[in-house]
């Protein structure tokens, strides 16, 4: 029978680090990475046929549940047609106008892209060639992707392999991104102060979620918007990962469109939700600025498998299946699942505060809420291993890192639920044993 040691040795072999994209290599936690065979509802299985209640759902994609039958009904109906025709698709149009009707007013128009990292790129792009200047602005611990300029102090892979950036990145190119702390609307004051005229945007998660969810203090987003708009710059919101998982319209959804502290950005980008589990992404804005985009427009940007017809059936499918219901049980489930975390870590005197973002949530181990990367890497990362193996040993698959957020799907039943609630007194007495040697 196949092993997941097995499995992991012959893919060290002939994949560099064994997996294609590093996360996943339990680098943070250590240990076997588990091989993953199928999935159905809550729930994936290994090549030892060993099966585990998820709770990282693709990274976020599985909305409504892994397999979910009308997901794959549309992508199979789909393939029986053609896998790509390098031409548009009338699906294409739909799954726009989907999107655009979610997102209004900030949403008009819409370019589908493959990749979350392609959309981010592309966003940037667009900003320099509408407002003709060169320099970015980020936050320290926001993940926007693989591209050039976005890894300087990057989460997610990059906390988690503990790199101050990437190797093989050019020093100029690296100099066009000006990386600011987090929730700190007066460290951008300064930069704007300084280098205003030459800063074409500012990029931001929404609610990040790649250096564990650490969420906007209330109305800096507003601010941000506020500050880059005083200056002739952009805003980017980043959605790749909040988008359509947290509201129907994301995280702007909650906090932008209506709210105490009301903002439109310039533009967005989307990924994971709108690609139901398929390689699929977005940028989307008004129509003043996408139609710079060619060919309409001089900023260039084109892709073979743009809009693949699989992938955008599969959007269409997820996002008209993902109706308030769905977003009601995300949740109420995220609700159960953080306070029972909460209070089996209380229980064993375990230091730890819940971060959240709509559904979206994960645990720091440290007393304090941190608020940007900087406080973030000063939590007791070493106790996230042991936790995370008991969970597993138990059948409860979480993100292989302290810096990732837990997802919940529309499958996570009282069954799946109960499965959890019951691993976590072990999960949490092997925090509290946890030796920072």
């Amino acid at each position: 029978m196949a092993t997941n040691t097995a499995s992991f040795d012959r893919a060290r072999a002939l994949i560099p680090g064994g997996v294609n994209s590093p996360v996943r290599a339990f680098g943070s936690v250590g240990g076997t990475p588990r091989f993953l065979v199928s999935a159905s509802g809550a729930m994936v299985t290994d090549v030892e046929g060993r099966e585990y209640v998820d709770l990282v759902a693709s990274w976020g994609p599985a909305l409504l549940g892994h397999a979910h039958p009308a997901t794959v009904e549309a992508v199979q109906s789909a393939a029986a047609r053609g896998l790509s025709f390098g031409a548009s698709t009338p699906g294409e149009t739909e799954l726009a106008q989907l999107v655009i009707d979610r997102m209004s007013p900030a949403v008009e128009k819409l370019r589908l892209v493959s990749t979350g990292t392609e959309a981010t790129m592309t966003a940037i792009r667009l900003a320099r060639g509408v407002s003709g200047r060169d320099l970015l602005v980020k936050f320290a611990g926001h993940y926007h992707g693989h591209s050039d300029g976005l890894l300087a102090e990057g989460g997610s892979g990059i906390a988690t392999l503990a790199l101050p950036g990437s190797a093989g990145v050019p020093a100029p190119i690296a100099a066009q991104t000006l990386v600011v702390p987090y929730n700190d609307p007066e460290a951008l004051r300064l930069v704007f102060e300084e280098h205003g005229s030459s800063i074409a945007a500012v990029i931001t998660e929404a609610a990040p979620a790649n250096m564990g969810v650490v969420p906007p203090a209330p109305g800096f987003n507003a601010e941000v918007v506020r500050i880059a708009h005083e200056h002739g710059a952009l805003v980017i919101l980043d959605e790749v990962l909040t988008g359509f998982r947290v509201s129907e319209a994301g995280w702007w959804g909650l906090e932008g469109r209506g709210s105490e502290h009301p903002y439109t950005p310039d533009l967005v980008t989307f990924g994971k939700v709108i690609g139901g589990g398929m390689p699929l992404a977005a940028v989307g804005g008004p129509a003043s600025i996408m139609d710079h985009l060619a060919p309409a427009g001089p900023v260039y940007q084109a892709g073979t498998l743009s809009g693949n017809p699989l992938a955008v059936a599969a959007g269409i499918a997820t996002l008209t299946a993902a109706d308030a219901a769905v977003y009601e049980h995300l949740d109420r489930t995220a609700d159960t699942l953080a306070d029972a975390v909460s209070a089996a870590l209380s229980a064993e005197g375990v230091a730890h505060v819940v971060q959240r973002a709509g559904n979206l949530f994960s645990f720091a181990f440290t007393e304090v809420a941190p608020r940007n990367y900087a406080e973030v890497k000063e939590q007791e990362a070493y106790r996230y291993g042991p936790f995370f193996h008991a969970m597993l040993e138990q059948g409860v698959s979480l993100p292989p890192s302290v810096f990732e957020a837990w997802f919940v799907t529309a499958a996570h039943d009282e069954s799946a639920v109960e499965r959890i609630l019951n691993a976590l007194p072990a999960a949490a007495r092997a925090a509290a044993a946890a030796d920072a040697s």
